[in-house]
């Protein structure tokens, strides 16, 4: 990997656990995401409006993809509200790839080479150090909130996560990328907005509308950007295993910021994590 292209991966990285991080310090997270989404759309659109090249064959990927980001971003944003970042991003971020690797180990037939098996096991060992080990009883701290319910949260949007990812592998494509994105997001963003809109909370979004939001859908919309900007200079796989750095990445992140407990456990599992998704990826 070139220095350039490895830059842009740590680039959308660093950006991709910031946004993380600014909607899980937000005064209320799921209205920050409802704005933050908006104004990443808005910055988007010129984008996507430049580079165009949409086919029609895309559209029905793009309104399942629609669909599967409405329930990431309610479940990212009801995760983060009062969760820890620090929990909840590693078991997401790890999680998802070994569930594409089992959708396509069972419903494709796809083999799965060792490496891949051993990335499983490094994800699952991470995942274990990240949270579950709080569990047993032998090492039970108090903590809230409840790690059992960050990692509870972690999984599901580890799911939709992965939902997503299998769709848009097939919907882009049939589409440049940014206007594919474009055309998920917009009416994902909307649609998650226009539902806590419904539930009252169009006061809560409106307090949300300062220059916090238009920071972080930039960086939400720019880390997407630099991983196109990287895969133009790079093979897929090791862009994909750097940019799983992002996991450590927001453990720190959430340490100094959020002031979580990161501990040296919960960085290990956040590292195995890491090394496990390279393993996926490089196999």
């Amino acid at each position: 990997m070139s220095a350039a292209a490895f830059a842009l991966v740590m680039g959308a990285a660093f950006m991709h656990a910031s946004w993380n991080v600014l909607l899980a310090g937000a005064r209320d997270s799921e209205a920050a995401t409802a704005v933050a989404t908006l104004c990443g759309c808005v910055l988007l659109l010129p984008v996507a409006l430049a580079t165009g090249d949409v086919s029609s064959a895309a559209l029905p990927f793009a309104a399942a993809s629609a669909l599967l980001h409405v329930a990431y971003l309610a479940l990212l944003a009801r995760a983060y509200a009062g969760g820890e970042v620090s929990v909840v991003y590693p078991v997401s971020r790890g999680v998802a790839p070994v569930l594409v690797l089992v959708v396509a180990a069972v419903a494709l037939g796809e083999g799965v080479p060792a490496l891949a098996a051993v990335g499983v096991v490094l994800v699952a060992a991470g995942v274990f150090l990240v949270g579950a080990w709080r569990e047993l009883p032998a090492m039970r701290e108090e903590v809230d909130p409840p790690p059992s319910r960050d990692l509870l949260f972690g999984l599901a949007v580890a799911a939709t996560i992965a939902a997503y990812t299998v769709v848009d592998a097939e919907g882009v494509d049939h589409a440049q990328a940014p206007a594919y994105l474009a055309l998920l997001l917009t009416p994902s963003a909307l649609a998650y907005a226009l539902i806590l809109a419904g539930n009252g909370r169009a006061e809560a979004m409106r307090a949300e509308l300062r220059p916090r939001a238009v920071l972080t859908g930039a960086l939400l919309v720019g880390a997407y950007g630099c991983v196109l900007a990287a895969l133009r200079l790079a093979d897929a796989a090791p862009v994909a295993a750097v940019r799983e750095s992002s996991v450590v990445i927001a453990a720190l992140l959430a340490a100094v910021f959020l002031r979580e407990r990161v501990d040296a456990g919960r960085l290990a599992g956040a590292a195995l994590v890491v090394a496990g998704v390279a393993a996926i990826a490089y196999s």
